[in-house]
């Protein structure tokens, strides 16, 4: 035996061809954060170059290490996640009107971000022991959820509160929960956004909701009257809460639906982003060539607005390999998922996938005029040191679970 294949040996199994896609996401990233700094002569692509080859170093380390360790230490896991999002409260360094990062020599720490993993890491653990679907399943998970939620919501991080949403469907899902039930839980976000919009559709949702609950929950009177009861309420409490948003978030949720009303302010992020995506054509302006780019007039380009960059500078093809590539991780982790040697591997790589998903469909469509401008970085393309860690962290979990499966797939 080689010593090649020595040395390989403890990776033998991981799934090459996702860290391959990774890794590729990752250089492409790079490269359109240099792009965007061009013209501010930042160091950020460096930066994010260190960060990425630390994260795979981390990456590496956890595929080698059987992941049913964390299965014992999850509550650990989540406790230290939710003790450094309460700590962002009082030590945190504020920008934008939030509190998001603590200042750890120099790095800013985004404890939002950990929290994103280990939240898949706890729910995975607890999913993992129902045996059968049950309105205590739903219980237990909207429990683990609740108090990260509340202090991310508090700081007010709007996106990352949405993603440890998309997080938790994507896993009650796969944890054999009833699509109806699924929909009933999202029903009364749902109810306070469209009482905003027209009043009669809002009373044809909350009757068929109470269909819903009436067919597919155990008790049907008791449930379609509370899926009644809960939708007629949320409504309501929708008002109520739109009032606690910033003004920038009210603008950021709203203004894509009409970017012209307010060009200079809240629109211009939107309107500047669909003058350079479209300015890319087929084959782009050229990498470093892109006129929006290189002017500055897109705000946050190497953030929120990565994939406008990329629009712009590599055109529709460069965009639609970085869709492929997304396209690409999502199946080789639903693979992993179907091939774990357990529960609890399996729903670790369904939560991953929901939380990369969610922000893929989320930040690009923002950068189209699709969705609302939430803030929700772009995996492994977007610079931000804390979300690159997570990611490759997540990465790292999903790796391992594929490295230590009981069968092999293609």
């Amino acid at each position: 035996m080689s010593y090649r294949s020595t040395w390989w040996r403890p990776w033998h199994d991981i799934d090459l061809t996702l860290l391959g896609a990774v890794l590729t996401l990752t250089v492409i990233g790079v490269t359109a954060i240099r792009s965007a700094g061009l013209a501010q002569n930042t160091w950020d692509w460096w930066q994010q170059t260190l960060i990425a080859l630390l994260g795979l170093g981390v990456a590496l380390l956890l595929a080698r290490l059987p992941y049913q360790w964390l299965r014992r230490w999850h509550w650990g896991v989540y406790g230290l996640a939710n003790a450094l999002l309460v700590a962002v409260m009082f030590v945190g360094t504020s920008a934008l009107g939030a509190e998001r990062w603590i200042n750890i020599g120099g790095f800013h720490l985004q404890p939002s971000e950990l929290a994103k993993v280990a939240l898949v890491v706890t729910l995975a653990a607890v999913l993992e022991q129902s045996r059968a679907p049950a309105l205590w399943t739903i219980g237990q998970a909207a429990l683990v959820v609740a108090l990260p939620w509340v202090l991310v919501f508090l700081q007010p991080n709007l996106g990352t509160a949405l993603i440890f949403v998309a997080i938790t469907l994507g896993m009650l899902y796969w944890a054999n929960i009833p699509l109806a039930w699924i929909v009933l839980l999202l029903s009364p976000l749902v109810s306070a956004i469209v009482l905003s919009l027209s009043l009669p559709l809002w009373g044809v949702w909350v009757v068929v909701m109470a269909v819903v609950g009436w067919f597919s929950l155990p008790w049907p009177r008791i449930g379609g009257l509370a899926a009644l009861v809960v939708n007629l309420v949320s409504g309501q409490l929708g008002q109520v809460f739109w009032g606690l948003l910033k003004d920038y978030q009210r603008e950021r949720l709203i203004l894509f639906l009409d970017p012209n009303q307010d060009p200079l302010g809240g629109g211009y992020h939107l309107i500047q982003s669909r003058i350079a995506i479209g300015s890319g054509g087929l084959w782009g302006q050229g990498l470093f060539q892109g006129s929006q780019t290189q002017l500055s007039f897109i705000p946050e380009q190497n953030t929120d607005f990565i994939f406008s960059v990329i629009g712009e500078e590599l055109g529709f093809i460069g965009s639609m390999i970085v869709l492929f590539l997304f396209w690409l991780i999502c199946l080789r982790l639903i693979l992993i998922a179907r091939s774990a040697r357990d529960g609890f591997g399996s729903l670790i790589a369904i939560g991953v996938l929901s939380m990369l998903i969610f922000q893929v469909v989320i930040n690009i469509g923002m950068t189209v005029g699709l969705a609302p401008i939430t803030g929700i970085p772009l995996p492994f393309l977007s610079y931000g040191r804390s979300a690159m860690l997570a990611n490759f962290i997540a990465l790292g979990l999903v790796e391992s679970v594929a490295n230590h499966r009981r069968k092999s797939f293609y």
